[in-house]
């Protein structure tokens, strides 16, 4: 089901032309963007215990529910708003993780007010440059990194939820903190050149 000849990481092979695209276009491309590093985050968490291509596919749900993860709007979310939320099927609809959008942009908040940007924060864990890795199979690929560690324990430190050491890497990965692109994959060498 691939959309063109080029070389590519197995991982979407096979899945949906969404997810080709998504491959192409966003993982593992960096991101230093608040807003767009909230979304991310948000969905990681949302992902716990599902596929990536499930909470993908609501992701337009999500953002129209979550004031497009416009932080301080995620904050101010009331209970009966997100009780209301709760009833979209346009979204998973987990208790615990529709509140913890509210819970982790409260945290963010705090994070930006002592670090300038939630971007600052969070590039800190890996030195403010991207990890490229030499994958060269799935199977190479870790579910953590000492680096999704210690941004798990410090993250779940200042408040966060939905913020363990898989889910973290996970994040890691797709805001391109880390380059884990098989190094035969067309996408490698872009995701570097980004990154620079």
């Amino acid at each position: 089901m691939r959309s063109d000849a080029r070389a590519r990481c197995s991982w979407p092979d096979g899945i949906s032309e969404e997810m080709i695209a998504y491959h192409d276009e966003e993982w593992g491309v960096p991101v230093r963007d608040d807003r767009k590093l909230f979304e991310m985050f948000a969905l990681g968490g949302a992902q716990a215990g599902l596929s990536w291509a499930i909470v993908y596919g609501r992701r337009a749900g999500y953002l129209r529910l979550f004031h497009n993860f416009d932080i301080k709007k995620c904050s101010r979310m009331t209970d009966a708003y997100l009780e209301q939320v709760l009833t979209d099927p346009s979204i998973i609809r987990n208790r615990l993780k529709v509140y913890s959008v509210r819970k982790n942009a409260r945290a963010a908040l705090e994070v930006i007010d002592e670090f300038g940007s939630f971007s600052d924060y969070l590039w800190s864990f890996v030195g403010g440059e991207p990890i490229v890795n030499q994958v060269r199979r799935m199977s190479d690929i870790p579910a953590t990194s000492p680096e999704s560690d210690a941004m798990s324990k410090e993250m779940k430190k200042r408040g966060f939820t939905f913020a363990g050491s898989t889910i973290c890497y996970a994040f890691m990965q797709g805001v391109g903190m880390v380059n884990d692109h098989e190094v035969g994959c067309f996408r490698w060498e872009e995701c570097q050149r980004i990154g620079m």
